[in-house]
């Protein structure tokens, strides 16, 4: 994410290949592109992930996906013999394992050892979330940033945090932000904590507690957020208590962090305003003597899983893409 925390590119000539390929798996869906050595797609794919058909079921599915994508590019008469792929959970990138991902049921799964044998690449694993923030950290809202926090907001939370200009890892297990207990008597969470972040502040937290106090429903956060600025009572008390959980849990990481820059993304972010400003307010209550953060959205929306795959696949061949410059949707 920094010059101190990128690995140094080969002396060797420049890689030989025309494009890279990035692959970025949700629980819902996997999206792919295949990205140029300016991390422009060339090309890109999206499918449903088959997570109901059992954990083996999701891996074929990703070999499928990373084969599709380099038939792909070698229509285009593209050579392509890396590829980053990233996944939510814990995920130990040194050593290209999955510790654990539990909506994909997958646990201590050696996956780009497995992917490079099944399809013949050179695949780097990487955590969506941390892929993510290396992208708005190198391109997007955060460049420049030697302190930086990247939370995602979506059907879960999770944070990537850069300290010093060093990204933090910790074999894994680091930016849980999710499952800081924001409220004790709260509902119990999937971790088998009480009161944890996602269970408050998460777009599926914000449509559950929506549906449980109003007889008809809604599909999605947005709704919600919609429905909050139009005035509607209950959106609004659903909506004030995920931005007061989210400013809490957010003011623990600013008193151990003290990042100069926070970036929301998500699904939840996409409401720009609704909950950056009241998020501001919340968290300047809560701090003292901390240095206060600014608090901006991500420039990079739902491209940064792949751009960042994309930089990891690229770094893995040689090429440096720090001065890469990606047009961004606010920046």
């Amino acid at each position: 994410m920094s010059p101190e925390d990128r690995p140094p590119p080969r002396q060797a000539a420049a890689p030989q290949q025309d494009c890279v390929l990035a692959l970025d798996i949700g629980g819902t869906g996997m999206k792919g592109a295949v990205l140029d050595r300016a991390l422009a797609p060339v090309e890109s794919m999206w499918i449903p992930t088959p997570r109901s058909q059992g954990p083996s079921a999701v891996v074929d599915a990703v070999t499928d996906s990373l084969l599709e994508l380099r038939r792909k590019a070698h229509a285009r008469g593209l050579r392509a013999d890396h590829a980053g792929v990233v996944v939510p959970g814990i995920v130990d990138e040194s050593r290209g394992r999955v510790l654990w991902a539990a909506n994909l049921g997958w646990r201590d799964l050696p996956l780009a050892a497995e992917l490079g044998r099944h399809t013949g690449l050179r695949v780097t694993l990487g955590h969506d979330v941390r892929a993510g923030g290396t992208a708005e950290c190198l391109h997007g809202a955060a460049r420049g940033v030697r302190n930086a926090l990247f939370a995602a907001i979506g059907t879960g939370v999770a944070a990537a945090l850069v300290c010093d200009g060093v990204a933090v890892t910790s074999d894994g297990y680091a930016g849980e932000l999710g499952h800081l207990v924001v409220d004790p008597q709260g509902r119990p969470c999937p971790c088998g904590g009480t009161g944890c972040l996602e269970t408050v502040s998460s777009a599926s937290a914000v449509v559950t507690g929506y549906n449980a106090a109003v007889d008809r429903g809604v599909a999605g956060a947005a709704e919600v957020a919609a429905l909050a600025r139009g005035g509607d009572p209950v959106a609004r008390a659903v909506w004030e208590r995920a931005v007061e959980g989210l400013a809490k849990a957010l003011a623990s990481a600013v008193t151990l962090l003290a990042p100069e820059k926070i970036v929301l993304g998500g699904g939840l972010a996409e409401a720009g305003p609704l909950l950056l400003d009241p998020v501001r307010v919340a968290l300047a209550d809560r701090l003292a003597f901390q240095r206060r953060p600014t608090i901006v959205q991500a420039a990079l929306g739902d491209r940064a899983g792949n751009i960042g795959a994309g930089i990891a696949a690229w770094r893995t061949a040689g090429l440096d893409t720090t001065d890469v410059r990606i047009p961004a949707r606010v920046l």
